[in-house]
């Protein structure tokens, strides 16, 4: 049995421009992608702070060091540039591999620059007895 797990995330970027024509997709910075271990083609859940709204898609890569956060095709109708973005890299993992899985969070200023990137291990739950 496989299990849906979050591998990555970069907190609270910003939209820089959302693009109706464009096929479909998030363009986001390369330096970003690199930082949250993120692929080319990659499924992604994005989720607006703004609005509420959810929306899954793939990564394309963007210029590097330029900060886009681009939501392309029908999202461009629920994401708006000043949006502030959660976006979510998946994984399927078997449960036994949760050992070694270390998420890695990106933190960004306004601008869509680095600020931090720390790395989550696995904390073991709550049993009582």
């Amino acid at each position: 049995m496989n299990i849906t797990i979050c591998t990555s995330k970069i907190h609270r970027a910003t939209v820089t421009e959302a693009d109706l024509n464009y096929v479909g997709s998030i363009t986001i910075d390369q330096d970003l992608m690199d930082a949250a271990h993120i692929k080319p083609y990659q499924i992604l859940q994005i989720t607006n702070c703004s609005n509420g709204a959810l929306w899954r898609t793939y990564a394309i890569a963007g210029d590097r060091g330029k900060g886009d956060i681009c939501l392309n095709g029908p999202p461009a109708r629920i994401f708006q540039p000043g949006d502030k973005v959660i976006i979510l890299a998946e994984a399927w993992v078997e449960p036994e591999e949760m050992e070694r899985i270390e998420p890695v969070v990106v933190f960004v200023d306004d601008k869509n620059k680095i600020t931090e990137v720390k790395k989550h291990k696995l904390i073991e739950p709550f049993t009582n007895g």
